[in-house]
């Protein structure tokens, strides 16, 4: 009989003890589970703030699409005011000098873009590199042809040097392709 009841107390112990096994295991996985829709969620979350479609801010706030697409559309405004065509024909002054126009061209446009800086909130990365890195371009081209100008040269040979060198060289200017960019990501938000 004694020994009944102490086989029956280790059945009983190894059931128990398989029982919070069971137990552990099954919570275990729940929180594996759990983790690996956060880490699917968060993935998901940082691949669309890369496509510019669920950018989410530091505050958790996720920008409305109106806001987005009008971002996008700042942004396209911007690369036309850049351009350097129409940064001359707007800024251009007769009587300036090679350097004084040279100083108006790269004042203008680090204006344009500091007045629109902040839109780099609602669009993606790649749109706002887009977009710095063609600001990048357009001072280094001012700055290069200006450089090479004579210290007597008028605002108006700068001028005529910058639209030459982008007649001669239209893929010079990213101007097309940064607004195919930006027109391609305002297309994925409608």
């Amino acid at each position: 009989m004694e020994s009944t009841l102490y086989i029956v107390a280790i059945v009983f112990a190894l059931l128990l003890a398989g029982t919070v096994a069971w137990l552990f295991i099954k919570q275990r996985r729940q929180i594996r589970q759990s983790e690996k829709k956060e880490a699917e969620a968060s993935y998901k979350a940082e691949a669309g703030r890369k496509a510019g479609a669920g950018y989410q801010d530091d505050t958790g706030v996720i920008p409305s699409r109106q806001m987005q697409l009008q971002a996008y559309e700042r942004l396209i405004l911007l690369t036309d005011r850049i351009a350097l065509p129409n940064l001359i024909q707007r800024v251009h002054q007769p009587g300036l000098s090679s350097r004084e126009m040279q100083s108006l061209l790269t004042l203008s446009i680090r204006q344009e873009f500091e007045h629109n800086i902040t839109q780099q909130l609602y669009v993606s990365a790649e749109s706002w590199d887009a977009i710095r890195n063609y600001k990048e371009q357009n001072l280094l081209i001012v700055n290069q042809v200006g450089s090479f100008l004579p210290e007597e040269a008028s605002g108006n040979d700068l001028n005529r040097q910058l639209l030459d060198l982008l007649v001669q060289n239209p893929k010079a200017s990213l101007q097309n392709v940064v607004a195919e960019v930006l027109s391609f990501e305002a297309k994925k938000l409608l």
